[in-house]
């Protein structure tokens, strides 16, 4: 049977990943403290510590791709227009602006997806939490199980 102590800890692991807001890196350092000291105590805890930091790498290693295949196409388009000011004095300081490159689109649709994947990992996270103090076990969605 879960008493209250063990559905508040399985809650503040997954709470503790808002830590990053305030300690760098707080959202895998907060969940493996509380997780590491509390997971002999409970198999539930033990199940969602393993969760929450399960999915926090997931999301790392998400954001890590998607920042791989977005920054370089940022890159190729601003560095392939040089000629984008054109100064010849300062009383002649043309811009030259032309149509938009198929590279800035697929870059930022890439940096839409990945601002929605933050919404999106905000909600999942705060809808583990509500599982957690009601005694419940969660699973999110598109994670890696590095822990077993």
């Amino acid at each position: 049977m879960l008493d209250n102590h063990q559905k508040n800890i399985a809650t503040f692991i997954h709470l503790s990943t808002f830590s990053r807001f305030i300690i760098p890196f707080g959202n895998f350092i907060g969940p493996i403290i509380l997780w590491a000291a509390n997971k002999d105590k409970s198999e539930f805890i033990d199940a969602h510590g393993k969760q929450a930091i399960n999915f926090q790498v997931s999301i790392l290693l998400y954001a890590i791709i998607i920042g791989a295949i977005t920054i370089p196409l940022f890159i190729f388009k601003f560095l392939g227009g040089l000629d984008f000011i054109d100064f010849n004095g300062f009383h002649d300081i043309h811009f030259n602006i032309g149509k938009p490159s198929p590279l800035l689109y697929i870059g930022g649709g890439l940096g839409v997806l990945a601002i929605l994947g933050f919404i999106i990992e905000l909600v999942l996270i705060v809808i583990a939490s509500l599982k957690a103090r009601d005694g419940e076990y969660y699973k999110y969605p598109f994670t890696i199980n590095f822990l077993k």
